[in-house]
């Protein structure tokens, strides 16, 4: 018989080899390196704007295969670039809701840090808005997360328990938080410049 403990472990495990299923590697230039979170089975790739940093933006999808990706559309300000490659039927990620999420809910967050592909690292959720103290300038929409974001996070998804993806792994501010836009915020940045969601 499982106990608590190896029942949440084996669900965990799961949860994670879902949701490495539509997670990729997106690499441009020589210092350019992160992850992307597909959008749609026909190719459409979301991750962030910082990391494109040229034209020469190469996806390597879940099963190995490395395609030349097209940028689609950008929002500096939002962080966040639409990318498409040539395929097709890729796995795609489920959506969630970040609006009824509360504050100590437990979140993933999935990329490639220092390299290591498709990791991923749990923490919970502090809350959402729309300032961070140290930096007025980003006065835009914020998840905020207790969690070690790394180099090979950014552009990657973030998702609550159940697999959902609830936002796109960002930035650190500090030791112990980090920032992804959420999930509302990335689907009016695919309405406004690609009319789909």
């Amino acid at each position: 018989m499982m106990t608590v403990l190896e029942r949440i472990n084996a669900e965990l495990g799961e949860l994670s080899k879902e949701v490495q299923k539509s997670l990729v590697r997106v690499s441009s230039g020589e210092r350019g390196e992160g992850a992307g979170t597909i959008w749609h089975a026909e190719g459409l790739i979301l991750t962030n704007a910082h990391v494109v940093l040229n034209d020469d933006i190469r996806v390597t999808l879940p099963d190995g295969v490395r395609k030349k990706a097209t940028l689609l559309a950008m929002d500096r300000e939002l962080d966040l670039a639409a990318l498409a490659v040539e395929a097709w039927d890729l796995p795609t990620i489920d959506l969630g809701s970040s609006d009824s999420m509360q504050a100590g809910e437990w979140v993933i967050a999935f990329g490639h840090p220092w390299g290591v592909n498709g990791a991923a690292t749990a923490g919970v959720f502090i809350g959402q808005g729309r300032t961070v103290q140290e930096r007025p300038q980003w006065g835009r929409e914020w998840l905020a997360v207790s969690l070690h974001y790394r180099p090979g996070h950014s552009g990657g998804p973030l998702v609550d328990v159940n697999g959902n993806l609830i936002g796109i792994n960002t930035v650190m501010v500090g030791p112990d938080v980090g920032l992804a836009v959420p999930i509302h915020a990335v689907k009016r940045f695919l309405k406004e410049n690609l009319n789909s969601i």
